[in-house]
C-alpha cells in the first residue's frame, strides 16, 4: 500500500499517519519528493480500511498494490 500526502502536508499530519500505522504493526518506508511524501507501508495490508487512511488529515491517496498469486 502507497498513502501519498497532500502538497505541503504539515508535519504534525505525517507523524500522527506514521503513529496510526507503526500502532497497527506496520513498518514504513517513506520518499520524500519536492512537494508530496509517498509512504509505503510494509506488511499484510488487507486488514487496514483505505477511506480510514484516506479520512486522516494531509492524505491524498491511498493506492493498493495487489498482489499475483
Amino acid at each position: 500500500m502507497l498513502i501519498i500526502t497532500k502538497r505541503n502536508a504539515p508535519e504534525e499530519a505525517l507523524d500522527a499517519i506514521k503513529s496510526y500505522l507503526i500502532d497497527h504493526g506496520f513498518d514504513i518506508h517513506q520518499s520524500t519528493g519536492a512537494n508530496r511524501i509517498i509512504i509505503g507501508v510494509i506488511g499484510d495490508t488487507d486488514t487496514l480500511d483505505s477511506r480510514e487512511i484516506e479520512a486522516l488529515p494531509g492524505v491524498s491517496q491511498v493506492v493498493r498494490i495487489r498482489k499475483d498469486d
